[in-house]
């Protein structure tokens, strides 16, 4: 199924992109940007803006800060995950705690899934 955008979300998406968070600058200059495969940052993916997308590996990198581990924010990545799955998208959810500490892991957890996912590198 082809992705939808929400094109009135651009301007969010854009500023987003201009204020990353140190974890999100962290994971896309160390690993993403110079990955073999493309990866966009703050793609807009039908009504959500997802941190990182890679359209090859049909994946989105989400790293979520302390408002994703309340009830509620706990709720509403359920349900954005769900819509995104109905894309056939595979969702690789990261805390902060986990780029700052276990960096290597993270990169070969999402280099390990794009392999699985390709069978391309």
């Amino acid at each position: 199924m082809r992705v939808k955008k929400n094109h009135s979300l651009l301007g969010n998406a854009r500023e987003l992109r201009r204020n990353m968070t140190p974890q999100e600058l962290k994971l896309w200059y160390q690993f993403l940007r110079p990955y073999p495969l493309k990866f966009y940052k703050q793609r807009i993916i039908d009504s959500y803006i997802v941190d990182f997308y890679c359209a090859a590996a049909r994946l989105v990198i989400e790293i979520d800060g302390s408002q994703h581990y309340t009830q509620d924010g706990r709720a509403k990545d359920e349900g954005r995950s769900a819509m995104l799955e109905r894309y056939d998208l595979q969702v690789l959810r990261f805390s902060n705690r986990e780029i700052n500490v276990e960096f290597d892991a993270v990169c070969q957890m999402i280099h390990q899934r794009i392999l699985e996912r390709t069978n391309t590198i």
